[in-house]
């Protein structure tokens, strides 16, 4: 099967055709299909290129590397491995490095040199089954030490320094006597300073819990009803801004993560999306308000956060309380009948994007008119 490349926009609704000519379009621009599961997409910093992470029916593993070269999709190499690879990160990594962690489905955290991956650069037994998701900080974006965060079946969320992998050098685990919860989600946020670095996590029972790494505690956690499929803060290496929480039942949530109400906590909006489940959502590199959503039914929806003209108020008490924004969809298109598993913007070019898709299938798409909205 051969790479083939299409010019398939939507047009997301009745819109006048002055409207559908001003927003921005969601184009697939190559696809290909393989033999493998595609768990996860990345590109790979600073290049035309990005890795896929699958396994293909006999359950192994895959790290294949494809380049994009005018419109058409290349393989440039492929390594197989044991266990299949559910999960990949480049962000714990430098520019120059460019080393690649990956978290499978026997729990094993690995971190790979992709010029030579006979062997793993750090291969670590982190979890007790497998690592559903993991993220990275400290390299490419944030300050402080590089550190990978992993999420597992096991109910337990830890943080790795890939320069001492004896051990985790934070972890949040099950409390005791308490049913261990799947851990779905991951992610770095208010990396700012060395003094600065929290963990959120989102677990199969609804739960979202935020880990101060600083003060070694949990220092938020909240339910909100429906298994937590993805988060994502809107920048890892600033002040915590926003965060994007994805669910089962079609729905997602946004955070505003600037006011702490001692009662209520971090006010949020929730919005329908996609009629199906919301597998996760990826902010713009270029613009930290705009983001991607994917969809269990095989479509894309793209939003904005606009903010409102005051971010807190007085409650009676006198307490600062969150005011939140809206959130409106810019477009919206559906590419397969299958679950958009992962999503990854390139950080080098704005509107381009990798995703792979449960068709065993993965497809580059470009967004366009993304600097007018």
């Amino acid at each position: 099967r051969t790479a083939s490349t299409s010019a398939r926009g939507t047009m997301g609704g009745q819109d006048s055709g002055m409207d559908i000519m001003n927003k921005p379009q969601i184009i697939e621009h190559a696809r290909k299909s393989v033999t493998q599961t595609v768990y996860e997409t990345r590109w790979i910093p600073c290049s035309a290129r990005f890795v896929v992470l699958g396994s293909p029916p006999r359950g192994s593993g895959l790290i294949q590397v494809y380049s994009l070269n005018r419109g058409e999709l290349e393989l440039m190499s492929e390594t197989e491995k044991p266990s299949p690879f559910k999960c990949g990160s480049f962000g714990a990594s430098s520019i120059a490095d460019r080393h690649l962690a990956t978290g499978d489905f026997s729990g094993k955290l690995n971190i790979w040199d992709l010029e030579r991956t006979s062997a793993p650069l750090l291969d670590v037994q982190a979890h007790a089954g497998l690592i559903n998701a993991l993220d990275g900080v400290g390299g490419l974006k944030g300050a402080g030490a590089p550190e990978i965060a992993t999420a597992g079946r096991d109910g337990r969320v830890l943080v790795w320094d890939a320069r001492q992998p004896e051990a985790p050098v934070a972890s949040m685990e099950p409390r005791a006597g308490e049913v261990p919860r799947d851990c779905w989600a991951v992610a770095f946020g208010d990396a700012h300073s060395t003094d600065a670095r929290c963990v959120a996590a989102g677990y199969d029972n609804g739960d979202v819990k935020l880990l101060d790494l600083r003060m070694g505690k949990v220092r938020w956690e909240t339910n909100v009803q429906n298994g937590v499929c993805g988060l994502q803060f809107d920048r890892p290496d600033i002040e915590m801004n926003k965060l994007v929480v994805t669910t089962l039942e079609s729905r997602f949530r946004v955070y505003d993560m600037r006011t702490h109400h001692p009662v209520l906590g971090y006010s949020f909006l929730s919005q329908e999306a996609h009629e199906s489940t919301v597998w996760g959502a990826s902010h713009l590199p270029q613009n930290r308000d705009v983001f991607m959503t994917q969809g269990g039914n095989g479509s894309l929806e793209l939003h904005k956060y606009s903010y409102p003209a005051q971010r807190r108020a007085k409650d009676k008490d006198g307490h600062d309380k969150g005011v939140l924004g809206e959130v409106k969809q810019l477009q919206k298109t559906t590419l397969s009948t299958q679950p958009v598993s992962s999503f990854d913007w390139s950080a080098d070019k704005e509107g381009l994007a990798v995703m792979g898709v449960l068709d065993q299938t993965f497809r580059v798409v470009v967004v366009t008119k993304l600097n007018k909205v």
